[in-house]
């Protein structure tokens, strides 16, 4: 009994620490052959990999380790790192300081959709110098989600455009481009619904969201962006499911994420779906944002 405690409370331990940590504790256990790759493949699923991927990369990696004598610790890990970059795509979310741009920010309730769009006002200040920034509130389903919009606005020293809770979100993005469009070349952000629970009304409300918008934004960029909790885990592959059926994804931003977030569901929405990512959310302050890099996220995944 109190082996198997001691067992046991190794094991909660383990499954504590950051993708890379418990990869290295395998290694320094001294698993061979068979025993380190099932091992290897477990602790791959349990990083949110998911388990059709997970068996693949393994099988890839025990073909690679084959064709070498001793790879050694760090190469073994040099080798799954390999991998796993080239099943990611990191493109930036590319916009025109010279036109009318609009970007359609998606995500179920709780991702931290109005937070990333904070960032995202910032980080086009910063990097772009685009100064005529309209928030749209097309999230009118939630009362709170519109009065939180217009927090961030406040804050932040941009214009909200809003009407009453349960208002027509198609009507909210059409006043918000010509708002932004009144002013010359400019950016609209504009938040949704992400409603899971009935997904059939999800989807053919935000088909006519998207249809008002490519309609309004006529000559200037239109992007569609999908915000994925890090620590969502693999549900959030079936997020990313829905709402690409409702329209084309452009890229994701994985929110709430730190070195010990089962990050591993960023190679499995670009593997399974090849979406690509093209920002990180670190932390809750603004300048939080980072450009997403698939080789520094894969060195952060595996130190962790």
């Amino acid at each position: 009994m109190r082996c198997g405690r001691r067992r046991g409370a190794a094991e909660e331990s383990l499954a504590r620490k950051g993708l890379g940590a418990r990869i290295r504790q395998i290694l320094q256990g001294g698993r061979e052959g068979e025993a380190f790759f099932e091992e290897l493949e477990d602790v791959l699923i349990e990083g949110d990999i998911g388990a059709t991927l997970a068996v693949s990369l393994v099988d890839e990696l025990r073909q690679e380790m084959g064709l070498r004598r001793t790879p050694g610790r760090d190469g073994v890990i040099e080798l799954l790192k390999n991998r796993l970059v080239s099943n990611l795509r990191g493109e930036p979310l590319e916009l025109d300081p010279n036109s009318l741009n609009c970007v359609l920010i998606l995500g179920v309730n709780g991702v931290g959709k109005t937070t990333t769009i904070a960032k995202l006002v910032g980080f086009y200040r910063r990097t772009m110098g685009i100064e005529n920034i309209v928030l749209a509130a097309a999230d009118t389903f939630r009362a709170g989600a519109i009065e939180q919009l217009k927090i961030h606005g406040d804050r932040l020293g941009v214009r909200v455009v809003s009407q009453a809770a349960g208002a027509d979100p198609g009507a909210v993005i059409y006043d918000s481009i010509e708002s932004a469009r009144s002013r010359g070349k400019g950016l609209v952000i504009a938040d949704t619904a992400g409603r899971m629970h009935n997904k059939a009304n999800l989807v053919r409300e935000l088909q006519k969201i998207d249809k008002v918008a490519r309609g309004r934004i006529g000559d200037g960029v239109y992007r569609t962006v999908l915000v994925i909790d890090a620590t969502t885990g693999q549900n959030g592959l079936r997020q990313a499911e829905v709402f690409g059926e409702a329209l084309e994804i452009n890229s994701v931003i994985l929110s709430k994420y730190d070195s010990t977030a089962k990050g591993g569901i960023a190679v499995s929405i670009s593997r399974t779906l090849g979406i690509p990512f093209s920002f990180l959310g670190t932390g809750e302050k603004p300048d939080d944002l980072e450009p997403f890099d698939p080789i520094q996220f894969v060195d952060s995944l595996l130190e962790g």
